[in-house]
């Protein structure tokens, strides 16, 4: 016992420490991977069940479109947001932001973001496919699409592309408030994203909010792969007496 209580306070200690090969980020990233992935199977079991929140799904359905064919200047604006964010445009938006970062020399936030942007995007499709839901269906739609309704690819895509931008602005800012602010805007482009889908009734509630914590799920998996990675490259090569690589995510 005197042995295994050291042990475990160097083993907790090392977890949560903000440097070393497997501290504080390897740490938070499984704890985020657990969180998201616990939140999307119940709202995947609750979808296949059939549960109460299925019909809250086609209630806020059936109330946001007449609003959104009497809205007009709104509708084209969510019209135009939700085009941007399908799959061309969201990795048009990656692929811009990965020549900043090759750009940059920070090949370790490259490496993360093309696995998480692309890679996000085909696990979405395999989930789709995997549960097979059908879209919202209205007598006068505003958009019509012949691909599966769980979980939002849109809702995914732009979890993934600005959380990952909101993670690389807040490492490298100066302040309190630049750590912050990124992903206040973040989740602010995200919520418009949703929305747009719901509200141009293409998409239920449990839709998006699947996408989103799918797109955590994802995005702390290739964050935390590519940290861990340029991590220990950095203590390898001190260990062999050179200099470690920039410590770029």
């Amino acid at each position: 016992m005197n042995q295994i209580l050291p042990r475990l306070h160097r083993f907790a200690a090392a977890r949560f420490s903000p440097s070393g090969e497997y501290g504080l980020h390897l740490t938070a990233g499984l704890a985020m991977l657990v969180i998201a992935t616990a939140v999307f199977a119940h709202l995947a079991g609750a979808v296949v069940a059939g549960a109460p929140i299925t019909r809250l799904d086609v209630e806020v359905a059936n109330w946001l479109h007449p609003h959104a064919h009497a809205n007009g200047p709104l509708r084209s604006f969510l019209l135009g947001i939700t085009h941007m964010h399908s799959t061309p445009g969201i990795l048009v938006l990656a692929a811009l932001f990965g020549i900043f970062l090759y750009r940059r020399g920070h090949r370790y936030s490259l490496i993360a973001l093309a696995s998480s942007v692309p890679g996000g995007q085909v696990l979405n499709v395999v989930l789709k496919h995997t549960f097979e839901r059908a879209r919202p269906h209205f007598a006068e739609p505003i958009l019509e699409l012949t691909t599966y309704s769980f979980p939002s690819g849109h809702a995914m895509g732009a979890t993934v592309l600005y959380g990952f931008i909101a993670c690389y602005v807040a490492r490298h800012a100066r302040s309190w408030w630049g750590r912050l602010l990124p992903f206040v805007l973040a989740a602010a482009m995200v919520a418009t994203v949703a929305f747009s889908r719901m509200y141009l009734g293409v998409h239920y509630l449990t839709d998006v909010l699947a996408g989103l914590v799918e797109g955590c799920a994802w995005l702390a998996i290739c964050i935390t792969g590519a940290a861990t990675l340029n991590r220990r490259n950095r203590a390898r090569a001190v260990r062999r007496g050179k200099t470690p690589e920039p410590q770029d995510i």
